[in-house]
Order: C-alpha cells, then sequence, then structure tokens
C-alpha cells in the first residue's frame, strides 16, 4: 500500500465518526445532498446602497408624522425639501454651492498632490522615509482644525487660508494609505519583475502604480469627507458666502432646516463619485465582494 492510499484509509473514517454524533460537517453534508456552499457574499443586491438612507427617510418620517420628532429640532422632511426649493428658486443655493465646490476643489488638488508625491518619495525610498515620514506623522497627530489660528497669523483670514487648511487636511489620509498599500505590496511581484528584467519605469508603471490604487482610492474617500469638513469650519472665518457660511448663519436664526439642507449637500454624492471612479480603475482585482 502506497503512502497516498494508507492517507485516504486512515482519513475514510472520519466522516463517518461525525455522522454518528450527528455532528456531519458542513462540506459532508453538500456532497451527500449534491449541493454546494458559496463562500463568498453571495449576488448584489439591485441597489442595494439606497436600502439604509431609505430606511432612515421612512423613519424620520413616520416620527414626524406621529408627532414623536419636534420639527423645532428635526424639521418634517417635506419642510426640508420646501426649504431646498425655496432656495434654489431664490438661486441662493446655487451661489453657496459654488462658492464652496470651487474651495473644496483647490484644497483637494492640492493635498492629493502633495500627499500622493510624499507617499511614493517615502514608500519606494529607505531615504525617503527617513526625511518625510517623521514630520507626516507629527502633522497626523495635530488635528488640523487646531492649526487654524496658527494659518490665520501666517496666511490670513483670506482664500490663502482656507484653501490650505483644507489641502493639510487632505494630504494626511492620502498619504498614510497610499503609503501603506506601497509597502505593503508583495515581495514575490517585486521579484517577477527582476526576473523579468523590468526597468524601473516599467516596474513603476505595472506593478507600484496598481498595487497602490486601492489604498490611494480608500484615503480618498476619507479625504473628501475632511475636505468637507474643514470647508465648513474655515467658511465661518470672514466668509461671506459658501455652505459653512450658510449654515452658520442659519444656525445663528435657529433656522434647522437650513442647516439639513447644508449638510444633505455635503453628505450627498461625493462618496459616490469616488466609489464610481475607484470600481471602474480596480475592475481588475477579484475580491470576496464580486
Amino acid at each position: 500500500m502506497n503512502a497516498i492510499s494508507h492517507t485516504a484509509a486512515v482519513a475514510r473514517p472520519i466522516p463517518y465518526a461525525s455522522d454518528e454524533r450527528g455532528l456531519i460537517a458542513p462540506a459532508v453534508q453538500a456532497r451527500k445532498t449534491g449541493t454546494r456552499r458559496r463562500l463568498a457574499l453571495g449576488r448584489a443586491i439591485p441597489f442595494g446602497a439606497l436600502i439604509g438612507p431609505a430606511l432612515l427617510l421612512v423613519i424620520w418620517s413616520v416620527g414626524s408624522v406621529a408627532g414623536l420628532i419636534d420639527p423645532r429640532t428635526l424639521p418634517a422632511p417635506w419642510s426640508v425639501v420646501g426649504t431646498a426649493i425655496d432656495l434654489i428658486v431664490a438661486g441662493k443655493l446655487q451661489d453657496h454651492l459654488m462658492t464652496s465646490a470651487w474651495r473644496a476643489a483647490q484644497g483637494l488638488v492640492f493635498g492629493v498632490l502633495i500627499g500622493t508625491t510624499l507617499a511614493l518619495i517615502s514608500g519606494l525610498s529607505r531615504l525617503g522615509e527617513a526625511i518625510i515620514d517623521g514630520p507626516v506623522q507629527i502633522k497626523r497627530a495635530i488635528p488640523t482644525l487646531a492649526l487654524i489660528p496658527l494659518l490665520m497669523l501666517w496666511f490670513g483670514i483670506g482664500e490663502g487660508m482656507k484653501v490650505t487648511t483644507i489641502a493639510l487636511a487632505v494630504l494626511i489620509p492620502i498619504y498614510i494609505q497610499t503609503h501603506s498599500s506601497l509597502r505593503g505590496i508583495d515581495s514575490r511581484y517585486v521579484e517577477l519583475a527582476q526576473t523579468l528584467r523590468m526597468g524601473y519605469g516599467e516596474f513603476i508603471r505595472e506593478v507600484i502604480l496598481p498595487g497602490a490604487l486601492p489604498g490611494f482610492f480608500l484615503g480618498l474617500r476619507f479625504a473628501v469627507t475632511y475636505a468637507w469638513l474643514s470647508l465648513v469650519v474655515v467658511e465661518q472665518v470672514n466668509a461671506t458666502s459658501g455652505i459653512g457660511y450658510m449654515i452658520d448663519l442659519a444656525r445663528n436664526y435657529g433656522q434647522t432646516d437650513i442647516v439639513i439642507v447644508g449638510l444633505a449637500l455635503l453628505g450627498l454624492g461625493c462618496d459616490g463619485i469616488v466609489r464610481f471612479f475607484q470600481e471602474r480603475s480596480l475592475s481588475w482585482r477579484r475580491t470576496l465582494a464580486d
């Protein structure tokens, strides 16, 4: 009897022992019934991303109709929609949104470019890491909003301070996630690139950049959130327009419906746009969600 048949003979009684105890392994059960369990997440639910928000909207509506929610604290959904329509008809919402979008876009672009560049230098060079990683980690430990008084002294209270604050808030998540992805690339890919005698430029293009993209997009999703958060704060400093200015002004007058309209504008759409580009750029990957 060779080693393979001996191993099979020894291993064969184990399922029967499990049967006697009524503890048949799922794999054995599936084999006996002719079925096969799928270990992945299963099929995607159509419009699954909308189910959670829709459920919250239903709860909000039911609470408003039943009188469980004080309209002074949280107006009904239809009241918020009516306020949004009034602001659009008056042209105020578009003006505030365009001003905020321009400020956020400038800070986001500068922060992403600087953060990605620093991550590439630090992630691909020991010397670069020694020079760059320490100061970036120090900045990470200091909340960006806590730097606003210092930035006001350096840049004044104009647009420069606002854009710089947003860029600093964006830089950190981009750097951290991209750097982590670079350092997490499997060394076997590096060995394969050496075996194929890839040049350094081809190595960066074919191995490094695709390997860093998942971390980059994760950092970008955090960066967009931090950009809007910083925007709301800096637009309360010497600003005459913008979503943050509109929210702060509405707070002073107790206009909760306008505050919610402003928050809804900040929360809707941005993360979905990033996820759209993430799925298109990483379509080559096969993950648990596929």
